[in-house]
């Protein structure tokens, strides 16, 4: 037997034996693969799930003033003379109006807020949500933020301004003693409406 059909003989049988061979166990790892970032990746929030840093600074202020000033005036004279007298007679009319309104209002709003992206749509923009809840002197506070992100607008350490957030909707609520204080009385509110106060 030639050392050629010593090989084809060998493998014909491992090519029989290889069906009923077991195959080789799979590799256990400690990573996740699927969900795996290298160290030196970007750690920005791009997909589901991720959390991100917004920012909060807004200030708004609008301020609204009109003024009138009307003025109008007639004047009406008539005279008589004869030999003996003269006489006179004048009439006036004049008015005068004038009025003015300013209403002026400011809020500003300054913290800082975890949000979750809650999706991630095809352009790739995120859109973001999250909620935060203080106590402070049974004085509790709420803020909700919402909004759409870009991912180019995301800095390096995860976070964003809230200035660069589009469709943003930021709400406060304040429940508590404060808030309670500086409501106003049910009887107060009803002789304001029938215009009293």
């Amino acid at each position: 037997m030639t050392d050629r059909t010593c090989y084809l003989a060998f493998g014909l049988l491992l090519a029989i034996a290889a069906p009923g061979a077991k195959a080789a166990p799979a590799r256990q790892t400690l990573v996740d693969v699927e969900n795996y970032r290298p160290l030196m990746a970007d750690h920005r929030a791009f997909r589901t799930g991720d959390v991100l840093t917004v920012y909060v600074a807004e200030a708004t202020r609008a301020k609204s003033q009109a003024g009138t000033d009307a003025s109008s005036q007639l004047a009406l004279g008539a005279s008589l003379s004869s030999p003996t007298a003269d006489y006179a007679a004048k009439a006036g009319l004049s008015g005068s109006t004038a009025g003015g309104a300013q209403t002026t209002r400011s809020g500003e709003l300054r913290t800082q807020i975890s949000v979750q992206v809650v999706e991630a749509r095809s352009d790739g923009s995120l859109a973001i949500e999250g909620a935060q809840t203080l106590l402070v002197n049974r004085e509790r506070q709420h803020i909700r933020l919402r909004g759409v992100v870009r991912p180019q607008d995301i800095a390096a350490d995860n976070t964003v301004w809230s200035h660069r957030i589009a469709n943003a909707e930021i709400e406060l609520d304040g429940v508590g003693d404060v808030s309670a204080s500086q409501r106003q009385s049910l009887i107060y509110r009803t002789l304001k409406w029938l215009r009293l106060l």
